[in-house]
């Protein structure tokens, strides 16, 4: 069954580390005060205590019911928030729909397979019901991706609250967003542009042990991969082979990212061992001499990638949020008000 463990998450098990973490980076009055580059201040994990004390629920209740019905969206969700947070911040942008007179950035060829907006639209609908204009939607695409992690299987986390919704949703914006073709060297240097170190963006590459991925993205590593190598030598060649056959049905065609696909474990890095990743810039991280020992690392020890993950994640939650008159809590997550 799915994550028969799981369901009752009405009174979860909290990592004991993951506390720690909470408790050592708030002050007195319970607000968020780590500072990682300029890109938080003043956050608190209670920001809702008063104004909307059953939006965590309402949230976490809204996540289980889809996941429930789909256990796949574990993994759109998780995508959707490193979408929104790598454009602008995180201030669901990425929700924004496009209008006769803007492209938004959910229509960039990078974001056409993005799925889940109706749990965001659904959670959005019983909190405008509950608490009108109080909860932002990109707290609710914070806290959705928080809760598709824990019911996937992976650590559980807590993250500070206060976000506000961004008024600014273009396609061009989307040209930051990392493509599958990376190697080690660009991804360490992409991701250091946003303040994270080599060993955090492995940490968060392992979000690929949820989901999918088409054989447009990877089909390049198939044939013609280089003037000496028909297919990419990174890549075991049995697995090559089936990844070709899966491939014959067109670009549209889906390969699973680890054998666990819809559960957060380590597999997705003893794939990368076996030489079996599915993106060219998955396997990069274990050609590389820079991030092979973490990849060995997370693939030998799951609770060290659950720690050094939610840490990182909970970083990238934090990107260049936007805060009081920065923002906006939106009616309709889908619109600007």
């Amino acid at each position: 069954m799915y994550m028969k463990s799981r369901t009752d998450f009405r009174y979860p098990v909290i990592i004991l580390i993951a506390i720690q973490i909470m408790i050592s980076s708030e002050d007195n009055n319970g607000f968020w005060s780590l500072n990682i580059n300029g890109v938080a201040d003043g956050l608190s994990m209670n920001y809702y205590m008063f104004s909307c004390p059953s939006a965590e629920m309402i949230v976490k209740n809204t996540v289980y019911n889809a996941l429930q019905s789909d256990p796949t969206l574990a993994a759109a969700l998780l995508r959707m928030h490193f979408h929104d947070c790598f454009i602008q911040g995180c201030d669901a942008s990425v929700l924004i729909d496009s209008t006769k007179n803007n492209v938004a950035e959910k229509d960039s060829p990078a974001n056409l397979s993005l799925r889940g907006y109706d749990i965001i639209d659904d959670a959005k609908e019983q909190l405008e019901n509950q608490c009108p204009g109080v909860v932002s939607c990109a707290d609710i695409l914070a806290m959705a991706a928080r809760d598709a992690v824990f019911f996937a299987g992976g650590p559980v986390y807590d993250i500070p609250k206060g976000r506000k919704d961004g008024s600014r949703s273009k396609i061009m914006d989307t040209i930051n967003l990392p493509p599958p073709t990376l190697n080690s060297s660009e991804l360490i240097r992409m991701f250091s542009q946003r303040g994270f170190t080599a060993q955090e963006m492995v940490a968060l590459s392992g979000a690929h042990t949820l989901g999918m991925a088409k054989c447009s993205s990877f089909k390049s590593r198939l044939s013609n991969f280089d003037s000496t190598h028909d297919s990419d030598p990174s890549l075991d060649k049995q697995f090559a082979r089936a990844l070709s056959k899966t491939c014959s049905a067109g670009g549209n065609a889906e390969q699973t990212l680890d054998s666990t696909r819809n559960t957060f474990d380590n597999d997705y890095f003893k794939a990368l061992q076996r030489k079996a990743g599915v993106l060219f810039s998955d396997q990069t991280l274990f050609v590389s001499e820079r991030t092979q020992g973490i990849v060995n690392g997370y693939a030998m020890n799951q609770a060290m990638f659950f720690f050094d993950f939610l840490r990182a994640v909970i970083k990238m939650g934090l990107l260049d949020v936007k805060e009081g008159s920065e923002g906006e809590v939106r009616h309709n997550c889908r619109k600007i008000n």
